[in-house]
């Protein structure tokens, strides 16, 4: 890879392989050798089966379904690597678990995704790359090197091959008008807003769009689906306002409890989503495309270890 006198060592645990294998295909190189396995009352044991002193570490493990167990796994896991004298031990997060705990909302709740970070700091962590955080402040939460990409542009790259006309961008709700200005940047569009809001308790959202949308295609941007609720709420709406064709698009599909069956029977013609989450065969739908995330984050693993700037990756 470079002359640089420290092996770089790619190890995955169990949340997405699939997508650990791609990078190591990238890279060029094999994925390091560990067992992930577990006692009869559950704990988990982790042995690895090479050296690695002094070598430059990166393990590759999404927080998703199961989360508390993934992220045991990576926090024995980077206990292993300092024990076993890792130069540094670089942990690439696709995703983030527990990014949506990011803020006290009410009074005695917990802020979890700092919980993480403290976590993976005193587990001996000394690097994170991850990839569209739901709260960007979250990078504040640590205070080694995070590397924050983004999932944007290969989004972007995805509905520019389409060759799709009079296309709009629409933000799911106030938050995301962010992300979707970018998307909207990208494929020189426009943007629009759905306005949500509940009459009173119990009573259905009333859904006010702010911007054009009659006529034209839709593109819906989210950093995470999960229930699908409020993305296919959205759709219906865009159809319901004149919407020719309505796509939707997020960097992680969590895509948890009835998500798959509202997707299927809504109005989203297509719903693009990167691996960043591995998912499992059942949520393999036709309206699902998958686009890989490995090339991004090779390129970021290999600039971090031959000590390049990241920062050309966030453009």
């Amino acid at each position: 890879m470079s002359d640089c006198q420290h092996q770089l060592k790619l190890f995955a645990l169990n949340s997405n392989m699939k997508l650990a294998k791609e990078i190591a295909e990238v890279l060029g190189i094999e994925l390091g050798k560990c067992s992930v396995s577990r006692f009869s009352d559950g704990e988990i044991q982790i042995n690895i089966e090479e050296s690695i002193r002094g070598d430059d570490v990166f393990v590759i493990q999404s927080t998703s379904v199961p989360v508390n167990e993934h992220l045991m796994e990576l926090l024995i896991m980077i206990d292993a690597l300092k024990r076993a004298s890792a130069r540094t031990i670089n942990i690439v997060m696709p995703y983030y678990g527990y990014a949506r705990q990011d803020r006290k909302a009410r009074s005695r709740e917990p802020i979890t995704a700092k919980l993480v970070a403290n976590l993976l700091e005193t587990a001996g962590a000394s690097r994170v790359i991850t990839l569209d955080l739901h709260a960007p402040q979250i990078q504040g939460f640590f205070d080694i090197p995070i590397d924050h990409l983004m999932g944007v542009p290969i989004l972007a790259d995805y509905f520019k091959s389409k060759q799709l006309e009079d296309i709009v961008v629409v933000s799911p709700d106030h938050g995301g008008v962010t992300r979707a200005r970018k998307l909207a940047d990208r494929l020189k569009a426009p943007i629009a807003i759905i306005d949500k809001r509940r009459p009173k308790p119990n009573v259905a959202e009333v859904m006010n769009i702010v911007g054009q949308v009659a006529g034209k295609t839709a593109i819906l941007i989210d950093d995470i689906i999960d229930t699908a609720g409020t993305i296919t709420l959205a759709a219906n709406a865009l159809a319901e306002n004149g919407a020719k064709e309505v796509y939707a698009c997020c960097t992680h599909p969590v895509l948890s409890g009835p998500a798959i069956e509202r997707i299927q029977n809504s109005r989203i013609k297509e719903l693009v989503v990167t691996n960043s989450i591995a998912l499992p065969e059942e949520k393999k739908i036709d309206k699902i495309v998958e686009l890989s995330v490995a090339p991004l984050i090779a390129e970021a693993i290999t600039r971090v270890y031959e000590m390049k700037s990241v920062s050309v990756l966030f453009d």
